[in-house]
């Protein structure tokens, strides 16, 4: 099997799976198992000065065709108090000292609660401190979270504040409920990150119940708007991801909609170095580790690559402003003879496109070339793989 570890702001990682900071994370016991399993690192669930009470429900899924493709949380930080993460983080260092353990924090924009929480903590070993200043929920309104990691000069002063007593590396967890995401990063930076993270949860209403009208999760008859999770936000955190990468070459922790090995090399290729999974893993459990080590690591066997490092950024030269695509490539749509004639894509092509597909019921359609604008919808649309782009 091919070395899967890697380097991390001089922390070295033997695969770049991370736990996220989520309930998977919520324990000692809990980070043990998952470690014992085989994740590379984790981060704890978010600690503040005074633990959360948290709602009851607080979970909502979004699914499509019987298929979860989104979790809303409106869960807050830890319920744990500092002194109990305290023996937390030193019972998992002791068990695991070769596992990078981040302790993930959060305090209002006071200087001196920040800096009580660090020197509190890292008493215990964590290898890192992730500064979640992005927290979409709950948070804000006490002047935490987002509150914090939406305008760029909070979250450089916080940093600022906790590299003066941090004895180990910074990693700042940025929001996606941003205009500009690498405004901010570029912020985090100049004060003195040691690394970034992104994208942590969308900020969304994941839906309504339509018999008694209303939002969901239904807490006691009413809802409040929560942090939205899984494979549906991946394009946002790829987003997120690639944009801080190139805007601060700094080391990237990527995250937001990961459950497969395939989409950890797409977040690597966009500049991250490790990648955390939080909702995959509370759908299918710490398992699911052997299937993103093993693929990653056939994969790099395939390809050839020596490392992981021959992965990370790759894609990134490859990103330009929409200016500097290619008129000149332009593509139009063909068919096989796998086509069983569903005709999905007649429809798509007439109603969504340039009218250029012609058929009957179960035969091959035709394509006109001289229609098709080479959009891909019916690409998309097609349940076979039957239809290709080709160059025109």
């Amino acid at each position: 099997m091919p070395n899967l570890s890697i380097d991390f702001a001089g922390m070295r990682f033997p695969n770049p799976f991370m736990l996220a900071s989520a309930p998977p994370a919520r324990t000692a016991k809990m980070i043990n198992r998952a470690f014992a399993a085989g994740w590379g690192g984790a981060v704890t669930k978010t600690i503040g000065l005074e633990p959360a009470q948290d709602l009851q429900p607080r979970l909502q899924p979004l699914s499509y065709h019987k298929r979860n493709v989104g979790l809303e949380n409106i869960e807050l930080i830890s319920q744990l108090t500092v002194a109990e993460w305290q023996g937390e983080i030193a019972e998992v260092k002791s068990a695991y000292p070769d596992r990078p353990l981040w302790a993930s924090i959060m305090a209002s924009l006071v200087k001196e609660d920040w800096q009580r929480l660090v020197e509190a903590l890292q008493e215990a070993g964590p290898d890192a401190f992730e500064l979640n200043v992005s927290c979409p929920h709950g948070m804000p309104n006490k002047g935490m979270g987002a509150f914090i990691g939406q305008n760029a000069e909070l979250t450089g002063q916080v940093v600022a504040w906790v590299k003066a007593v941090a004895n180990v590396p910074v990693v700042v967890k940025l929001t996606p409920n941003v205009t500009d995401i690498a405004f901010v990063a570029r912020a985090a930076k100049e004060n003195g990150a040691d690394a970034l993270c992104a994208a942590n949860t969308v900020s969304g209403l994941i839906g309504v119940d339509i018999d008694s009208l209303t939002p969901l999760p239904n807490v006691g008859g009413v809802s409040t708007y929560g942090g939205y999770s899984g494979p549906a936000i991946k394009p946002i955190a790829l987003r997120c991801v690639a944009q801080i990468a190139k805007a601060t070459g700094l080391p990237v922790s990527g995250l937001g909609g990961l459950s497969t090995w395939q989409e950890a090399v797409e977040f690597m290729a966009v500049g991250a170095s490790t990648v955390q999974v939080g909702t995959a893993v509370m759908w299918n459990g710490y398992s699911i580790i052997e299937k993103l080590t093993e693929g990653l690591g056939h994969y790099l066997e395939e390809k050839g690559f020596p490392n992981l490092e021959a992965i990370v950024g790759a894609a990134l030269p490859k990103i330009v402003e929409f200016p500097q695509v290619p008129l000149t490539s332009r593509s139009r749509a063909s068919v096989d003879d796998t086509c069983n004639g569903c005709l999905l894509c007649v429809t798509a092509c007439a109603d969504g496109g340039y009218q250029a597909i012609n058929g009957f019921k179960g035969e091959v359609v035709t394509i006109d070339s001289s229609k098709c604008d080479g959009c891909g919808l019916c690409m998309m649309v097609c349940p076979l793989g039957s239809i290709m782009m080709v160059p025109r």
